[in-house]
This record gives C-alpha cells, structure tokens and sequence, in this order.
C-alpha cells in the first residue's frame, strides 16, 4: 500500500533548506541517468525521481551533475546537494543516511576470450588485476570480499572496460547489463556467468539532516515503488538488466 508521501513544513524545510531542492546526479551509471543526445540535459530513473520529490516538496530542482558515483556522494556529503542517489555501501553509510533501495541491479565480470577465469570465484587469485570505477560500489564492495586479486582503480565505467581492453587489467568489473552491451559489441570479450553482487540503489541525505529528513525521504522511496513510479520511469527510459525493489513492510 503507498504511503501516500505527504510532507509537513519541517521535512521540507530540511530536505530543501534554500527553498530549492539540490539533487546530485551520478551520470556514470547509465542504469539510473545519462544525457539526452539531442538536448544535453541530464534524464533516467534518478533525474524523474528528483522531479517527483521537488514537485511533492513544492519546491524548485536544481539538478547537480557529476561523472562519477563518488563525485555526486562528495557533493552530498560536502553540502552542495541535498539528496543524491547511491548504491546502499556500509562505508558510505557514515556519512550518509540512505532509504530502503528503489532499484536491484546486478555487478558482473567481463574478461577476455583467452582468460582462464570461467567463473567468478575464478577472478579472486594471486595475479589477477581488476579494474573498477575508483569509489564505486563495485570498488567498495570488491575491496572488501577480494583477497588475493590486486586493482586498477579508473575514473568511470569507459575508463574500465578500456583497462581491460588494452591489457592494463585482467578482469573488468561493472553492471552486467553494460558490460553484457559491451562484450556484444566488442569481439574477444565475454561476460562471466552469475553475479558477484546485487547493487541496491537508494536515495539518500547527509546524516546531518537529521531523522526528521531521513523518514521523510524512506517514506518518499516506498511511495515511488507502492505507486508504480520507478517502475514507470524504468519503462520510460528503457532500463534493462534491473528490477525494482520490493517494498519494505
């Protein structure tokens, strides 16, 4: 059932201090936003969603681009936006206070034909070098669960899968579905089988903004998947290899 989004005066005050609500948006993952070829302007799942939640506040948007997933949390982080849009990550977590996810996506591996890696549990050995987009959920994840398998840390998802291509990396990790389009396109490369991780994408605030804020953009989150927004929006932009979140109770 929707929880009906109804926000009182406090929560918009906090979530909008400056009367205008300032979204952060990541343009490096094209599953959430890109930029319309034939204007420029930023649009996707994210940037619909920051309209809906401007629209619901009564205030105006100011969208705040950026090319990489940690530029836009720095900006939330830093004060520059209000509300961003974030894989959930523990490490983020200090800092920022996420909603329940709005969106599963999916982390896979891309390798070349002649790798020995078959399998995923194959890319964590002495040697093996994987690139990840630096303080992307994949970074941070793999940081943590990867042992033995050493990193290339790049700017962005382009820089990534060209780490791999040029032999500066052995292994490219990323949202399947890109890769999946990349591999397609590019011959000599193919996509692991499975996952190594489902990335819940969220919204969230700067833990500052204290509990008032945070309820009000959860509540805001389960209202988006309850009325079919985000599953709209993923229908509008054409969004593939994702699913929308269940709702949380």
């Amino acid at each position: 059932m929707s929880t009906r989004f109804q926000p009182d005066a406090a929560a918009v005050a906090l979530l909008a201090p400056g009367g205008r609500l300032r979204a952060s948006i990541n343009l490096g993952n094209p599953i959430l936003a890109g930029t319309d070829p034939a204007t420029g302007e930023p649009r996707g799942v994210s940037v619909d969603l920051a309209r809906v939640l401007a629209e619901r506040l009564g205030v105006a948007l100011d969208l705040v681009t950026f090319p990489a997933a940690t530029k836009s949390v720095d900006a939330v982080t830093g004060g520059v936006a209000d509300i961003g849009f974030f894989a959930i990550d523990p490490q983020r977590g200090a800092e920022i206070a996420f909603t329940d996810a709005y969106l599963l996506i999916e982390g896979a591996y891309l390798v070349r034909d002649d790798s020995p890696c078959r399998a995923n549990e194959d890319v964590d050995r002495s040697g093996t070098t994987v690139a990840v987009g630096k303080g992307s959920a994949y970074d941070l994840f793999l940081s943590r669960e990867l042992k033995a398998a050493t990193f290339v840390r790049v700017p962005g998802a382009a820089e990534v899968v060209q780490a791999l291509v040029t032999g500066a990396a052995d292994v490219a990790g990323g949202i399947r579905q890109v890769l999946v389009e990349v591999a397609q396109g590019r011959p000599g490369l193919r996509v692991l089988p499975g996952r190594f991780m489902v990335i819940r994408q969220a919204m969230g605030l700067a833990r500052g903004r204290g509990p008032v804020a945070e309820a009000a953009l959860r509540a805001f989150v389960e209202d988006m998947k309850a009325t079919g927004v985000v599953a709209d929006a993923m229908a509008r932009h054409a969004v593939a290899g994702a699913s929308v979140a269940p709702l949380q109770d």
